[in-house]
């Protein structure tokens, strides 16, 4: 006959399985953890000004860092939203913050309150279009504005194998797929 630890640790095991095949909590959990929501007071503290779903912001600095602060990409673009030197010196600007220096971009406060803000501009360039904003994101707006004058992409999410950049492509993809499970996980943050 088991002795009573182990029919305990048995009938854990099954609750884990159960809810693992059938979803709950232990799935959630497990889910969570694939798509965490690290930084998440930074996040809400920066996205609201500018009306931006947390979530989004959340979705992004999953595909471009992962959550990892001091990432660097082959481009030089930095920190948890893989802010381009360049474009956190322009956005710096916009918001009168001087001296501004690229190395700021691994501090998440900053990178985050940079990113926010210039994804924001973004959205509101391509009137609210998250694909495109997204892949403006990645690519530049200049690229994206010929493509989609040139009609090259229509812009939607369905013709993303139209986009040039395969880089591009999968990006946008990710970070939709992204928001998708951030909903799914921790509900409709909406702006």
């Amino acid at each position: 006959m088991p002795r009573p630890a182990t029919r305990l640790v048995g009938a854990l095991l099954l609750v884990i399985l159960a809810s693992a095949l059938l979803g709950g909590p232990v799935r959630d959990w497990r889910l969570r953890q694939v798509y965490p929501y690290a930084y998440r007071e930074l996040i809400e503290t920066y996205a609201r000004p500018h009306e931006l779903d947390p979530l989004l912001v959340a979705a992004v600095i999953r595909a471009e860092s992962n959550f990892w602060t001091w990432a660097t990409s082959p481009q030089d673009a930095r920190g948890l939203m893989q802010v381009l030197p360049s474009t956190g010196a322009w956005v710096a600007s916009q918001l009168h913050i001087e001296p501004f220096d690229s190395v700021l971009l691994y501090q998440s406060e900053v990178n985050i309150a940079l990113g926010c803000w210039y994804l924001a501009h973004l959205l509101r360039q391509y009137r609210g279009d998250l694909p495109v904003a997204l892949a403006a994101w990645n690519a530049g707006p200049t690229r994206v504005s010929g493509w989609l004058g040139s009609g090259q992409w229509s812009g939607d999410r369905e013709d993303l194998a139209m986009v040039p950049i395969a880089e591009t492509r999968v990006f946008v993809g990710r970070v939709l797929d992204n928001l998708d499970w951030y909903r799914r996980l921790y509900g409709e943050a909406g702006p």
